[in-house]
């Protein structure tokens, strides 16, 4: 295979990865299926939101003038009128020299421009004395301040959160436009494997890739379908690979991709489509395979575990999201003092597993094959291309998992 090792920067592999996937057609889901979802277009109140200018304390509905001057010495007395119960407009409204009582959320009622908490007064039978000045404004939010009629609550792209799924119902939104969820085929190659449910023998291991994928994709909102452990075998493999093709919006398999006559990924990936990248300077992952079949993206993972999981969280995400139609993703990241020297080799993206103490980040260094130090790992430190590594006591920042 001409192309293997003809290694291209991760942001190269990122960009044509992002490139080849297009998102989904949109669709219509209840509000209460929505979380985790991708909104396809942007979503706009059905009224100005609040739809009355309502007061954040407890307090009284004043005329911020008549407090002017006021202090626990020289209090400005204000005639109590009524109070506004919630979920009530006001009778009548404010006037000066006078205040009416409002609960928290409550309606501030026409004529009064500020609120004023009731820590700051005292009432002595109908009479409020107001021991602080307010302004105007002060403890109220005006009537659309929250969310308006005339422009977006939430944009399309963002992945929703159950916070979102608050706002979308506050704004009158039962039912949501959201992108479909991406369906990802995942296929694991290898003669040396077996089945979680089966022990392995001498030269055999179990398949720890093929579910570590699924639970990935799950956790990105995808649709799984596995199709279970694939031989090292020409005519298997391309059977499995054309049903998931068929089934799928995008094909990721384990294993594989290795530079020997059994190379069998990157020569059916070439046969049913185009391979456009087959091998990446990022350590662990070099040989990883990028692909295109018809309009569905491929991805031929490595089979070392550290090395898939690495290649899902750099590569196989931002194509995840560009599928998905997620425009707004966030890393989950947070910074942390690095507790040893990370040695490093020029021309290629290191990404070293972490485990996190305190605001420490210690190195686990280990074979990419071994499962131990993903198990032990918050997540992990990037180390530029051109860095000849990280010396400790350097802030980082670290990927979590």
């Amino acid at each position: 295979m001409s192309l293997f090792l003809k290694t291209v920067p991760v942001e190269e592999a990122v960009g044509i990865a992002v490139r080849i996937a297009r998102p989904l057609s949109p669709e219509d889901v209840p509000l209460e299926e929505a979380v985790g979802r991708v909104l396809a277009r942007d979503v706009y109140p059905d009224l100005d939101i609040p739809g009355f200018d309502r007061s954040v304390v407890d307090g009284y509905a004043v005329v911020a003038s008549d407090t002017t001057g006021a202090g626990e010495s020289i209090p400005s007395f204000l005639t109590l009128l009524a109070t506004v119960r919630m979920g009530e407009g006001a009778k009548s409204e404010v006037r000066e020299g006078h205040c009416m009582y409002v609960p928290t959320g409550g309606a501030v009622p026409p004529g009064a421009d500020a609120v004023v908490m009731v820590e700051d007064c005292e009432v002595i039978g109908d009479q409020v004395l107001v021991k602080r000045p307010v302004g105007i404004g002060e403890n109220i939010v005006r009537r659309g301040e929250d969310f308006s009629r005339d422009r977006p609550a939430l944009r399309a792209g963002r992945r929703l959160r159950p916070a979102d799924c608050g706002v979308l119902a506050a704004i009158g939104c039962p039912t949501v436009p959201v992108f479909r969820m991406p369906r990802v085929g995942v296929i694991s190659t290898g003669n040396e494997l077996v089945s979680v449910h089966d022990v392995p023998g001498e030269g055999k291991v179990r398949d720890s890739n093929g579910p570590m994928i699924a639970a990935y994709l799950r956790r990105c909102g995808c649709r799984e379908k596995t199709y279970g452990i694939v031989p090292d075998d020409r005519e298997a493999l391309a059977l499995a690979l054309r049903s998931a093709l068929a089934e799928n919006d995008a094909v990721f398999l384990s294993g594989g991709s290795s530079k020997d006559e059994r190379d069998l990924t990157a020569d059916l990936i070439g046969e049913l489509g185009q391979v456009l990248v087959h091998g990446i300077a990022i350590s662990p992952g070099k040989p990883t395979i990028i692909g295109r079949c018809g309009e569905k993206p491929v991805i031929g993972l490595p089979g070392h575990p550290a090395s898939a999981l690495v290649v899902l969280d750099r590569v196989a995400r931002p194509l995840l999201a560009a599928l998905s139609g997620e425009t707004s993703r966030v890393e989950n990241t947070v910074l942390a003092v690095l507790a040893e020297n990370i040695p490093s080799a020029r021309g290629r993206e290191d990404y070293v597993r972490v485990r996190l103490e305190g605001g420490r980040a210690v190195p686990l260094f280990g074979k990419s094959g071994l499962l131990n130090t993903l198990a032990e790992s918050d997540g992990m430190v990037r180390v530029p291309a051109g860095s000849e590594g990280l010396e400790a006591g350097t802030t980082v920042g670290v990927l979590l998992w």
